[in-house]
């Protein structure tokens, strides 16, 4: 277990903690830099992109008037993407892949004059479909696979199963491959009747951070198009998609159906054998590892059926093994199909019998409003659970339970721990309690009188707790305070729309100026690597209204240079001028060092502020065990320290805000 420290052992330990305390073995970039593509061939591809660029833009303009087709725009830009970035980043990896971006051109041409024309044959194909959605995070365009059953018909009333399925870890998986992938294999599992969605994830994070959110796009745009059975959706993957499968079940329990992990892995230490292959991280970067710990989070698979697979010589079965475990304690036996004597792959016995596990249990379907919730977390990034939603927490990090019991037709028990506040909320026509009659809340020994049901059979109730006392509570705080989508850390600007401000102005110390030119470059370049967008960047003097208003705002250099930041700065917890930085009762010369923090943005508290840093884990992932915060809600760098592919350099103090996002 995650050894949790007081405040005062935090402080003493960030202020000694070196980051780049090792020196790792040098990295393997991800993806690898692509061959030199034949002179000939050069020129047919960019010759490709330039016409199917030129017609999507032409699409855009001419199509204004339609918007149902120009919905549709984004299922040609996949095909321009695709090629278009393999050629400007250097990525055609090998030869063969060179027929396969010539091919994706002219399927991207056939969308265009079959979209100009008005009919867009693929959106009632059946098989193998390519589609593409455009992102809240960065504007991009990203693609997503389907199996569309033969069975499916549009406009009929029926609705379909539908499974997602997370893809093992491949450093070569570029759009091209990717794309050239989803249009020639259906995959291991294609149940009859189902869609099957295969996303892209942005790459290979085992569908975390920004891959996370690609689960969610994707699918919603699935639904958007497609007659899908929310409560028949379940997740599946192997590999590194089994790792995928084990967080998203876990995090997001209520939303699913059935789960299928297959090997991967549930955590980050024991997988990678901190402690004994490595050094342990910092204090923080330990607590930090409770965000993506499946093992966490185990109690929240209490209504969620899953069938564990692994191969019995797999090293990977470790993630099943641990698994259990954490089950173990919350009462639960791990359902766990092992393949005999088998290593990273799926024994051929073992598929109909998974097979027939989950298609039972996805025939039953998700129920949306269970009797008993049980729910963990430490962070309100995971706040739900179906009825249940944690609004605060008494303090971030540890660990929050919840356990609420619909007892009869008036009466509702909760147990809780490390909760601030909490709503019950059941939908429409699914509220078992009696109409027109009170109902009571017994939550951790206190009785409270809670509103009836509505007459539309829907309930809803918030609770706040004070002290020790709860009470029903009728409004929003009224002061600042960690919540969801606003409670850090560092990484958690970057699961929402995000802008990348610039400053124009000259730095108040021109060595710190140089360390922010090349980390907001390199924060640049590694989001188009390891994510596989185009971060949007602005100079200060033109961020408007609706930037403040929809985004959050990663301010790069100094109160000096950057012009937003100078509105704000007197605003932030810790103050920064030419000559020093203070935190709290330290201070630390500004020649030498630089402030990182997440926190509310002082003019529009519902959005963020970053300073001087993207996501926080950098090109050094060999395993996606370590793609996890390497930050917490604020940290002090020492610039004259090198950064490195593992570490930012050193860290002299870091540490997280309170509930209120004060200093602590």
């Amino acid at each position: 277990m995650i050894q949790r420290f007081s405040t005062l052992v935090f402080i003493l330990l960030f202020s000694v903690h070196t980051q780049a305390q090792t020196n790792p073995a040098p990295y393997k970039q991800t993806p690898p830099p692509g061959i030199e593509i034949p002179a000939a061939d050069r020129v047919e591809l960019e010759t490709g992109v330039a016409e199917l660029g030129k017609e999507i833009e032409a699409l855009r303009l001419d199509l204004k008037e339609k918007p149902t087709l120009l919905e549709l725009l984004p299922d040609v830009q996949i095909f321009f993407n695709s090629v278009h970035y393999a050629l400007k980043y250097n990525e055609i990896l090998q030869a063969r892949e060179i027929p396969f971006a010539k091919t994706q051109l002219k399927l991207g041409l056939e969308r265009a004059k079959e979209l100009r024309a008005g009919k867009p044959s693929w959106i009632t194909q059946t098989g193998l479909v390519v589609r593409g959605y455009v992102s809240r995070l960065d504007g991009s365009v990203q693609p997503y696979g389907l199996v569309v059953p033969a069975s499916y018909q549009p406009n009929l009333p029926y609705q379909h199963r539908l499974d997602i399925w997370y893809h093992g870890r491949s450093d070569t998986l570029t759009e091209v491959n990717f794309l050239n992938d989803r249009l020639k294999n259906a995959g291991q599992f294609t149940p009859p009747n189902a869609f099957v969605l295969h996303p892209y994830g942005r790459f290979c994070n085992a569908n975390k951070f920004a891959g996370e959110v690609d689960t969610f796009e994707a699918l919603a745009h699935v639904r958007k198009h497609y007659p899908i059975d929310k409560n028949r959706i379940s997740v599946r993957g192997f590999s590194m998609g089994g790792a995928a499968t084990w967080h998203i079940a876990t995090h997001h329990a209520s939303l699913w159906a059935a789960a299928a992990p297959g090997a991967g892995f549930a955590e980050t230490p024991e997988y990678l054998k901190l402690g004994t292959n490595e050094p342990m991280p910092s204090a923080y970067e330990q607590t930090l590892w409770h965000l993506y710990n499946a093992t966490d989070y185990a109690a929240n698979l209490f209504n969620l059926p899953i069938v564990a697979y692994s191969g019995e010589i797999d090293k990977q079965k470790q993630a099943a093994d641990v698994m259990a475990r954490e089950l173990k304690k919350e009462g639960i036996d791990l359902t766990h199909i092992i393949g005999p004597n088998t290593e990273h792959k799926y024994h051929p016995d073992s598929i109909p019998e998974i097979n027939r596990r989950i298609d039972s249990i996805v025939a039953q379907g998700r129920n949306p409003v269970p009797h008993r919730v049980k729910f963990a977390t430490y962070t309100l990034r995971y706040n739900q659970a179906f009825w249940v939603t944690v609004d605060a927490l008494d303090k971030h990090w540890n660990r929050a339970t919840v356990e609420a019991t619909i007892k009869d037709a008036t009466t509702v028990e909760i147990k809780t721990n490390n909760v601030a506040a909490l709503t019950l909320d059941i939908p429409s026509g699914l509220s078992p309690f009696a109409i027109g009659q009170k109902t009571a809340v017994m939550i951790d020994g206190q009785n409270l009188a809670a509103p009836a049901a509505f007459s539309d059979h829907s309930w809803r109730v918030q609770l706040q707790k004070q002290g020790k006392t709860w009470a029903v509570k009728t409004d929003a705080p009224a002061t600042l305070q960690k919540q969801h989508g606003l409670q850090g850390p560092i990484d958690d600007a970057f699961f929402g729309s995000f802008v990348m401000v610039k400053p124009t102005g000259k730095p108040a110390v021109e060595s710190a100026g140089v360390w922010v030119k090349s980390e907001m470059e390199y924060a640049i370049k590694i989001w188009r690597s390891q994510f596989r967008g185009e971060a949007q960047v602005k100079n200060d003097s033109a961020i408007t209204p609706a930037d403040i208003a929809n985004s959050n705002l990663i301010l790069w250099g100094d109160p000096s240079s950057n012009k937003i930041l100078a509105q704000i700065a007197d605003k932030l917890p810790i103050k920064w001028t030419a000559e020093s930085i203070q935190v709290g009762n330290q201070t630390y010369s500004s020649s030498k060092h630089i402030p990182i923090l997440i926190f509310p943005n002082p003019l529009n508290p519902k959005r963020y502020v970053v300073l001087n840093s993207g996501f926080t884990f950098r090109e050094d992932n060999a395993s996606n065990a370590r793609q996890t915060p390497k930050l917490p809600d604020w940290a002090i760098v020492d610039i004259t320290s090198t950064p490195s592919p593992r570490s930012i350099g050193r860290v002299v103090n870091a540490g997280f805000f309170g509930e209120r996002w004060e200093l602590q």
